[in-house]
């Protein structure tokens, strides 16, 4: 199996707004993400996406439209990547699997 070329692991922080609101933000940011068909894993903190370089950034930059067309006034993101275009880089699940448990 090819490994993705980036993983992008991404945190919307909608300013401005309380409560409620930023959580329906961040969801309709999750939803965008979702929406691409990438593989995707949501966790309590971030969202991180596999993909090619030039495809994520396109994403991360939709991500802010999003939260300032849906109300924030400005918003803080935080972001990691890996980037290797030639060996490509270590899949989410190869960093998460081990971890995963069943209730």
């Amino acid at each position: 199996m090819k490994q993705p070329e980036a993983s992008l692991a991404i945190q919307v922080l909608p300013q401005s707004v309380g409560g409620d609101e930023v959580l329906r933000i961040v969801d309709k940011v999750i939803s965008y993400i979702k929406s691409t068909g990438l593989k995707i894993f949501v966790g309590p903190f971030e969202t991180t996406i596999e993909g090619d370089f030039d495809t994520l950034m396109e994403i991360a930059k939709e991500c802010q439209l999003i939260c300032i067309r849906e109300g924030a006034a400005n918003l803080l993101t935080y972001m990691k990547m890996a980037y290797n275009p030639k060996n490509g880089v270590w899949s989410i699940g190869e960093k998460t699997d081990k971890y995963s448990l069943t209730i």
